[in-house]
């Protein structure tokens, strides 16, 4: 990577955590100069305009995410070990604050009556993660771990849920209940979807 690469890299990484501050619609080059010591016209040599450092920044909180949830888990065994993986990471993101997981959370709500290639995008991410969540799945269907006719669309639909809803206690009601209450409402998620036990077996 070039040293204009790198350069740009760190200032989208600043503009990650700024925007986890400001919001994704509050973020500027003006604001991002702020917060990373840089001066405005060395920063619009490098977006030119406010939505192209918006993307730049959703695209580097998805590479984020990806790196420290997604492709580790996708490394794990397929099945129900994947799921618990994911899901996993994805709690460990939410407890540590991660920017780059966060971000989507915050930036859901803010451009939800918006439109333009920034809402696009993200909801583009959003879709991008909820396939994820039932490809993962599915491949625990194919594993036997969990029933033929469960619906993976399903599952994602109702692991996102169980994420936000856990954000949501974490974050804005400080719950000190919020990660076991999560980790409950998984357990049943795959309880649910398992096979049913053969009483002849039993």
């Amino acid at each position: 990577m070039s040293k204009g690469a790198d350069t740009r890299r760190e200032i989208v990484r600043h503009g990650v955590a700024t925007a986890y501050q400001v919001g994704l619609r509050g973020l500027t080059i003006g604001k991002l100069a702020l917060a990373s010591d840089m001066s405005k016209s060395g920063l619009f040599a490098h977006f030119q305009s406010k939505e192209t450092l918006q993307l730049a920044v959703l695209a580097e909180a998805r590479t984020e995410f990806v790196d420290t949830v997604v492709r580790p888990a996708l490394s794990t065994a397929r099945g129900e070990p994947r799921v618990r993986e994911l899901f996993g990471r994805w709690l460990e993101c939410g407890l540590n604050r991660m920017p780059g997981g966060c971000l989507f959370v915050k930036a859901a709500t803010e451009l939800d009556e918006e439109e333009g290639p920034v809402r696009d995008q993200l909801v583009q991410d959003h879709r991008d993660l909820l396939d994820t969540l039932a490809q993962v799945f599915r491949s625990g269907i194919a594993e036997g771990h969990f029933r033929g006719d469960a619906d993976p669309d399903q599952f994602a639909t109702e692991l996102d849920g169980i994420m936000l809803a856990f954000y949501h206690a974490h974050r804005l009601l400080r719950d000190g209940m919020a990660e076991e209450r999560a980790r409950r409402a998984f357990e049943r998620l795959l309880d649910d979807a398992r096979p049913d036990r053969d009483p002849t077996t039993a």
